[in-house]
């Protein structure tokens, strides 16, 4: 695999193609800024795994996962993981960008309106699940990790764990975002005020908001759950 092929396995494909472009892959190397992060998970999911056959749950990652991945390449953000349901991307990193809060709201709204497709028709199949998502920001580590065959580009820090937290939180339909996402995004958005939230791991109350769906959207149910602790 090339350098391009590489890098494009946690990169968006035009930076992926940029570093490699430049010949330096300094970027990757350890260090701290201001990210945004997304958590996204779908509620009902691990009810889902414990009464269907594994080769149903692999079609439907396929599925999940063959929907809301090209997503992030559309909006140049950086995936860190998939795992199982739970999907992990920052913005404004490896390569600053000037919209971060406001491109990682676009791309999770547009990641729920192609779950919300996906979850009606399994939903027509007995499979009761739902989707969630929390975004926060503020300021982490973030450089390569593992071994030379196998390696990943990640972020560390307590941003990722309040946007961990607030997708535990949030309810079908909902997309849960810190305060200072708030503030960074244009008045084109429209924001319901949650209030403080006490969230666990976490000492201080995180005040939140929720990006309601819009008119045309249709209404989800109310499935209670959210990603593992982490």
């Amino acid at each position: 695999m090339g350098r391009v092929g590489r890098l494009k396995r946690f990169l968006a494909p035009q930076l992926a193609e940029l570093i490699v472009s430049q010949g330096d892959e300094k970027v990757l190397e350890s260090h701290r800024r201001e990210i945004v992060v997304v958590f996204c998970d779908l509620r009902g999911y691990t009810a889902f795994t414990e009464t269907a056959e594994p080769e149903e749950v692999l079609d439907f990652l396929r599925e999940y996962h063959g929907a809301l991945g090209p997503l992030v390449t559309e909006y140049e953000g950086t995936l860190d993981q998939f795992s199982g349901d739970g999907i992990m991307v920052f913005f404004n990193d490896p390569v600053p960008i000037p919209d971060p809060a406001e491109r990682a709201v676009r791309m999770t709204v547009a990641m729920r309106e192609a779950a919300t497709a996906l979850i009606s028709g399994w939903r027509r199949l007995g499979r009761e699940l739902g989707f969630g998502a929390g975004i926060a920001q503020g300021y982490a580590t973030l450089g390569k990790i593992g071994f030379s065959e196998r390696s990943g580009y990640t972020a560390i820090g307590t941003v990722c764990n309040v946007a961990a937290r607030l997708c535990a939180e949030a309810k079908d339909g909902q997309i849960l975002i810190s305060q200072r996402v708030a503030a960074r995004l244009s008045e084109n958005f429209a924001l319901e005020d949650i209030g403080a939230l006490t969230l666990k791991g976490l000492t201080q109350p995180v005040v939140a908001f929720n990006v309601p769906l819009t008119a045309g959207q249709p209404t989800l149910r109310v499935i209670e759950g959210g990603p593992p602790s982490v």
